[in-house]
């Protein structure tokens, strides 16, 4: 068992999260009750991820995507209702961890993916709100194959990506932005790397990859994002002594 306030505490400060500009609140946003004994960690925040927790009967759910985000309607009705209803009737802790848990240099979906396709990363690269949020990793050697990279790519998502293959057929360098960071192609484009990975692919992707020569593979957002909080869950778990579970929600976005 565990006290609800140290997990957060140390994931704070481990995400180093009060230092990012995001798009809705990191860390703890909704509170259930004080003590965990067990762990439910997803990608997104929902009712069918709640339920699911609540069955396994969690005291704390992790997610990368949380409840509240700039711009949405505040009013407690609807989705959301439903939502939080579940939690405060389970007396289930929400937690989430956006733009932090993209960057971190161990724990980050980026990094996570850099090395999960056998590359090194090397440096970060593609800010958001001035502080950088992806990864830049090479290969060792001449590089490998483009095709092989979608192979790589496919095999650690689970699904065949979007790939515009327009870079060199040899690729050494490779920038990683996951989720929605479509737009950040160009700045893999400014740091002149052979291929850049994402989760969704823009409308312009594959003029850009055309125009620029460079290799644009598109992942799916959700299934490029189960890698960070995947790996905290179990970080927690060994640190705390907690049980953990990671919930997979289908989701083909």
């Amino acid at each position: 068992m565990a006290k609800l306030s140290e997990i957060i505490a140390v994931l704070d400060g481990l995400l180093d999260a009060t230092s990012f500009t995001d798009f809705g609140p990191n860390g703890l946003q909704v509170e259930g009750g004080s003590a965990v004994t067990r762990l439910v960690s997803g990608v997104s925040a929902s009712s069918e991820l709640f339920e699911h927790a609540s069955e396994l009967g969690a005291e704390l759910i992790l997610v990368h995507h949380g409840l509240f985000w700039d711009g949405d309607d505040v009013r407690v009705i609807g989705a959301r209702r439903e939502r939080l209803r579940l939690l405060i009737t389970a007396g289930i802790s929400l937690a989430a961890y956006h733009l932090p848990l993209d960057a971190h240099p161990t724990l980050g979906n980026n990094v996570l993916i850099a090395t999960g396709i056998g590359a090194t990363p090397t440096e970060a690269f593609a800010p958001v709100a001035g502080r950088p949020i992806g990864w830049i990793a090479s290969f060792d050697g001449g590089g490998i194959p483009r095709a092989e990279l979608v192979r790589r790519v496919s095999a650690l998502t689970g699904r065949e990506p979007v790939a515009f293959l327009e870079g060199p057929e040899a690729v050494r360098r490779v920038g990683i932005v996951s989720g929605g960071g479509g737009r950040n192609v160009h700045d893999a484009i400014a740091a002149r790397l052979d291929a850049f990975i994402t989760g969704e692919p823009e409308e312009w992707a594959r003029a850009v990859a055309r125009e620029a020569g460079i290799s644009f593979i598109a992942g799916g957002h959700h299934a490029t994002e189960t890698f960070g909080v995947r790996a905290l869950g179990e970080l927690l778990a060994e640190r705390f002594g907690i049980e953990h579970h990671y919930v997979e929600i289908d989701n083909p976005v």
